[in-house]
């Protein structure tokens, strides 16, 4: 034995490099052996081994292996389900995922794949069964909507990197979402609030539980969880400014909680909001120092600006709801709340604020994404452009 090749990986086992012949060809590959149990009949322990193309390759599947043989939930590959490996992977190989990508991963994957997917064993998986499935979720079903082309994609995207993580590590011969065939998306059209919906929404909100906090948003085109993560610390009354640094997330599993997370492209940025909107803040300061006052014991200082009138945090759902049906009231039932980020990006746009400018403000990753987004406004603007050229030209010739 060499001992050169042999590798300890956490007391699981050792790694080898080993030579075979075949056909007059010399081939060699890496092999762990490790002890998966003890066979109750015999009292003897079981080994297993694991081999690959390369010393990394086998020292991972052996960590892998060790992981679960440590944690008690050790399935040999050939019994392993779909519905197991998700869970392996969801806790073993997404690390690196922040919180708010890791709870919608997690509510893909207990929505929508275990449901159909889950009981399958993971080394019989086929390609038509993973396409059979988004082909379900597109046409939906008496008892389930359709899920948009985005949404498919996007589930496919984690069921993608699940099944190649499991090849990877040998447990199957391929990834059998590689081949599917997704939905084409069609690019959704952005549908800001014309100026006179915008005049009727300011008059439905006078007096509302949320007026102050729809203002703001209607007038800084922040995202809803950053709105709602939005705290006192971060606003600077003197300088007039905002700090964007993180949001609310409402956590996807089960009884998930709220709690803070980082913004969606870790891109923190400082906005300066017009005079008028500084003022709604001051008076929600206001208001939220007598809401104070009242609850006296009971207030929960949670730091937010924006909470219930015993500082708690704002939930998600209900200022949506509140939102729609404000809408609904007003002529446009089919707006969102994401429309009023639109709203804003479109009226700063035409009010001459330049793309670099309001691609800072929202928070995209790149100016080109504002323009791909925000296109059809740009156009209009080189229009009306064109236009006061064209009454330049006119008073320069005196005509």
């Amino acid at each position: 034995m060499n001992k050169k090749n042999n590798r300890n990986a956490q007391g699981a086992g050792s790694i080898r490099k080993k030579t075979v012949i075949s056909k007059g060809k010399e081939y060699t590959y890496w092999e762990a052996r490790y002890t998966a149990g003890v066979d109750p009949g015999t009292g003897k322990q079981v080994q297993k081994s694991v081999s690959g193309k390369t010393q990394k390759e086998v020292r991972e599947k052996l960590q892998a292996v060790s992981v679960t043989l440590n944690e008690g939930t050790y399935t040999e590959p050939s019994k392993l389900t779909v519905s197991a490996w998700l869970d392996i992977w969801l806790s073993e190989y997404t690390g690196e995922l922040k919180t708010l990508s890791l709870s919608t991963y997690t509510g893909h994957i207990n929505n929508h794949i275990k449901p159909e997917l889950g009981a399958v064993k993971l080394q019989a998986l086929s390609t038509s069964q993973v396409q059979k499935l988004y082909n379900k979720l597109q046409k939906g079903s008496d008892s389930e909507e359709p899920i948009a082309p985005k949404t498919i994609k996007n589930i496919h995207g984690v069921l993608h990197k699940a099944l190649a993580q499991a090849a990877e590590l040998g447990y199957i011969k391929y990834n059998p979402a590689g081949p599917c065939k997704l939905p084409r998306i069609v690019k959704t059209e952005v549908k800001p609030l014309e100026e006179k919906q915008i005049a009727l929404f300011l008059q439905a909100i006078s007096g509302h539980t949320y007026e102050r906090l729809y203002i703001v948003d209607l007038f800084t085109g922040l995202r809803q969880g950053e709105i709602l993560g939005l705290t006192w610390d971060n606003v600077n009354f003197q300088a007039g400014t905002i700090h964007i640094c993180k949001q609310l997330i409402h956590e996807k599993a089960k009884g998930g909680r709220y709690i803070f997370g980082t913004l969606k492209n870790d891109k923190t940025r400082l906005i300066t909001p017009a005079p008028s909107v500084m003022r709604v803040l001051q008076e929600q300061k206001q208001i939220q120092t007598e809401w104070q006052l009242k609850a006296g014991p009971l207030w929960n200082d949670t730091g937010l600006v924006f909470t219930s009138e015993f500082g708690g945090h704002l939930c998600h759902v209900t200022v949506y709801k509140q939102f729609k049906r404000i809408a609904k009231n007003i002529g446009i039932p089919s707006a969102r709340f994401h429309d009023l980020r639109h709203t804003y990006a479109v009226a700063a746009l035409q009010s001459g604020d330049d793309v670099k400018t309001v691609q800072e403000t929202l928070g995209h990753h790149t100016a080109a994404f504002t323009l791909d987004v925000y296109g059809h406004v740009s156009e209009r603007m080189k229009k009306e452009s064109a236009e006061r050229m064209e009454q330049f030209i006119k008073g320069v010739r005196g005509a």
